[in-house]
C-alpha cells in the first residue's frame, strides 16, 4: 500500500508580510518559508501508519524554492520516496489550480491513500483535500486524526463541535485532510538531515491542465488595531471588581 503526503510551503507568520504592488497578494521576493504546521502533522500520521502496516510513503510537492529541502528534510523524517511536480503556475499556486496536478501525480504513483494538512494559512477553509477527493473521485475526510487500518479500511477520528469524538470507517482509495497527528512530530537529527541532503528526488511533469479558480481575490489589507487590553492591577477582590465593572460598561452584566 503506498501513502502519499501532500506538503507545502507557506509564508512564515512570524516575519514581515508586506502586501504586493498588486494589492492582492504579499510580496514574496524576501519573505521565509517554512512547511505548514498541518502538512507536518499529515507527515508524522502517514509515518505512523507507514509502521504499523509496512505501507510505503512517499512525499509530494509542487516544485519551487524551498522544496528541495523540504523533501529532504521528509525522507529524514521517515518517508520512503520523495517527489517535486515541475508546473508554471508560479509561486503562488491556489488549491483549486493544484488539485487536478497533484491528483494526476498520485493516480502515477499508485497511491491507495493521499494525506495532507487540513489547511493552511493561505488555504483557510481547507479546500485542498476536498478538492483531491473530487479530482481522484475517491471519498475524503478532513479534520481527522488517529488514522489506522481496520478490516482492509481507514479508520479516523474527527473531533466535532460540542467535543465529540467520531470514529469514520472509509472504504480505500480515500483522502485525508489531517488535523493532528498520533504524536508530535518527530526529532531529526542534524546527522540524519545530512544523509538525507544526499538522497535523489523524483522529479513528474506537470500531467494535466490545472483546475480553474472560481473565486478572485479582490485585494488584501493590513489588519487595524482598535484598541488594547485593559490591565487589572490590585487584590483578587479588586480586580474582580474590576471585571464586574467592565462588564456593567458594555451592558454586559446588569446591577
Amino acid at each position: 500500500m503506498i501513502i502519499a503526503v501532500i506538503l507545502r510551503l507557506v509564508p512564515d507568520a512570524n516575519g514581515d508580510l508586506e502586501i504586493g504592488d498588486s494589492g492582492t497578494e504579499i510580496d514574496r521576493e524576501w519573505i521565509d518559508l517554512v512547511l505548514n504546521e498541518f502538512d507536518d502533522q499529515a507527515l508524522e500520521e502517514a509515518v505512523l501508519l507507514k509502521e504499523a502496516s509496512a505501507a510505503k510513503v512517499i512525499a509530494l510537492a509542487l516544485a519551487g524554492e524551498g522544496v528541495d529541502r523540504l523533501l529532504q528534510t521528509a525522507l529524514a523524517r521517515g518517508a520512503d520516496e520523495a517527489c517535486k511536480i515541475e508546473h508554471d503556475l508560479g509561486d503562488a499556486v491556489s488549491s483549486r489550480a493544484a488539485a487536478p496536478i497533484l491528483a494526476a501525480a498520485v493516480r502515477g504513483l499508485g497511491a491507495e491513500i493521499v494525506m495532507t494538512g487540513v489547511q493552511t494559512s493561505e488555504d483557510l477553509f481547507g479546500q485542498l483535500a476536498p478538492y483531491l477527493g473530487a479530482s481522484l473521485d475517491w471519498p475524503h475526510l478532513s479534520a481527522v486524526g488517529g488514522v489506522g487500518l481496520v478490516e482492509g479500511m481507514l479508520k479516523a477520528r474527527q473531533e466535532q463541535s460540542g467535543g465529540r469524538l467520531v470514529e469514520y470507517r472509509i472504504s480505500l482509495p480515500a483522502v485525508l485532510g489531517v488535523q493532528t497527528a498520533s504524536q508530535p512530530p518527530r526529532y531529526v537529527s542534524g546527522t540524519k538531515l545530512r544523509q538525507a541532503a544526499g538522497l535523489p528526488l523524483k522529479t513528474l511533469p506537470a500531467d494535466g491542465d490545472a483546475g480553474t479558480n472560481t473565486a478572485q481575490i479582490v485585494s488584501l489589507e493590513h489588519p487595524v488595531r482598535q484598541g488594547g487590553a485593559k490591565m487589572l492591577d490590585g487584590s483578587p477582590t479588586q480586580v474582580a471588581q474590576g471585571i464586574v465593572d467592565v462588564l456593567r460598561q458594555h451592558a454586559l452584566a446588569k446591577g
